[in-house]
Formats: C-alpha cells, structure tokens, sequence
C-alpha cells in the first residue's frame, strides 16, 4: 500500500488520527509525505519523532518551513512570532532530528507519481526535475549547508536557465520545488501571491495550468498550497487541505493504479493568515 500524505505543519494530533483511518502500519504500507512536517500546529517534534520512527516506511519531503526550521537552526534566519517548532531546537535529541530532515529528499518518484512540494515550472520534465533536486540535496546534505541557508531566502533569479550555477542555481531550484504557485508560460515566477488559482497577475497562471509544460502527462503530486484546495484529477494531486487552518488531513493510496481519498477534519490550531 502507498499513501501520499499532504501538510502536516506539525499537527501530530490529526496524523494520528489518520493513520488510524487507513490502519497504517511500517511492515505493509508506505507513506510519501509531500512537505512542511513541522511548525505552525502545536507537535512539531511528535511529527518528527513519528516519521523517523517509521524508518523507510516514510519518504518525507522538505518543503519551505521545513527547510526555515534548518535555516534558524543554523543562524541563518530568526525565529517568526508565528514559529512553533522551538520543541524541535530544545529536545535533547535536536541534532539527530536536524541531520534526520536536512537529509529529506525535495522531490521523488513514488508509484509513478512525481512528487514535489509546490510544483515544477514548464521547461522541466521529470528526470530533470528529479535530476536537479539531487543536486540540491546533495548540496544540504554536505559542508556547504549552512553557506547556502544564508543565500537561500530571495526572489531571484525569477526564471529558469541551465546555466544557472551555484548558490543561484540552488536558489532558484528550491524556490520552485517549495514555493511556487503561479508563473508564466515561460516560466518566469510570481512567489509574492498566494491566494488561490483565481488571484492570478495578468500574464501568470497556477503553474499546473501552463500549457506545454514538458511535465504534461506525468501525474504530479503536491502540497503547499491550502488556499488552492484539493484538486483531485488525473494528472495532479494537490492535497494540501489546510490541516493547520481548520480544514481536513489527506491522504490518496495510489498503489495498482488506486486513487482512494481518505481524510480527518481537523481543529485548526491557527486563524488564516496568522
């Protein structure tokens, strides 16, 4: 069994319930967490404590807050009024939990589905998606880590060329693997809106709606963007459902060519846009 699991922002108490939902157990089943593990819902550390005892039961993503919980850990940026994971920087066991998530891969393959954060921008296929958070994971896994924690946070470069190098080239491959939403048919970006697939500029769309982009027809699955909702079509996933904000936890089994919905409500431990 394969379940693809959408944001948990540290809300231990829905995940829970959701396992239990689906009977989830390490010896039969696989999860592929799409992103955001931690902060903002009270359990970040029971979150992390869970998925590393699950072993590799759990493919777990990073996405842009987990990769923030590793730039503050690292002095890289300051802890936000809204950050929750300070549970994660006291526990006794924090470095085993930071070499356990800088170690997460930014995008996998699972079930023949793509699976990534927030989405991929149009001139990328999947190997080269694939290929290019490799590269990137490789970077955080090495020396280099907290060099590019201080480089990471920006806007730019806005668009995608192959002959991007170094702390830009990461940059830009983490910005679109964590953080996009909307961007151009040439794939320039637009990370500043963040309401839903209506609010595009004038000249952007929701980066699933261009067309042409060379991941046309591999099914993709992502989190990252409540205010979108869940989409739920042939070729996309998108379970992020706002587990933090009062909405519901997801989870799809998409083993033998499944496409199973399995959901909890959730109590909502913030107000939107706190």
């Amino acid at each position: 069994m394969l379940y693809l699991v959408g944001d948990l922002q540290g809300c231990d108490d829905a995940f829970e319930r959701l396992l239990a939902q689906i009977d989830f157990s390490p010896s039969r089943a696989r999860l592929v967490v799409l992103g955001d593990l931690v902060n903002r819902g009270p359990g970040s550390l029971a979150v992390l404590r869970r998925l590393r005892g699950f072993g590799n039961a759990a493919t777990c993503l990073l996405g842009n807050h987990d990769l923030h919980l590793l730039a503050v850990a690292h002095g890289a940026r300051r802890l936000h009024r809204g950050d929750t994971f300070g549970d994660v920087l006291d526990d006794g066991e924090r470095s085993a939990h930071l070499e356990w998530l800088r170690a997460r891969p930014l995008a996998c393959l699972a079930g023949g589905w793509l699976c990534v954060h927030a989405g991929v921008v149009p001139q990328w296929n999947a190997p080269g998606t694939l290929a290019l958070a490799d590269e990137v994971g490789t970077m955080l896994r090495g020396p280099g880590l907290a060099a590019f924690l201080h480089a990471m946070y920006g806007d730019t470069p806005t668009r995608w060329t192959p002959a991007l190098q170094g702390l830009e080239r990461w940059r830009f491959v983490v910005n679109v693997l964590t953080r996009i939403r909307f961007c151009s048919a040439e794939g320039e970006l637009d990370l500043q809106t963040k309401e839903g697939a209506t609010a595009a500029r004038p000249g952007f769309m929701p980066w699933f709606e261009v067309p042409g982009r060379q991941t046309a027809g591999q099914p993709i699955a992502c989190g990252h963007w409540s205010t979108l909702g869940l989409v739920n079509r042939p070729d996309l996933l998108a379970i992020d459902t706002g587990c933090v904000w009062g909405g519901a936890l997801t989870a799809v089994r998409v083993d033998g060519g499944r496409r199973e919905l399995v959901q909890v409500p959730c109590p909502g431990h913030r107000e939107p846009g706190a």
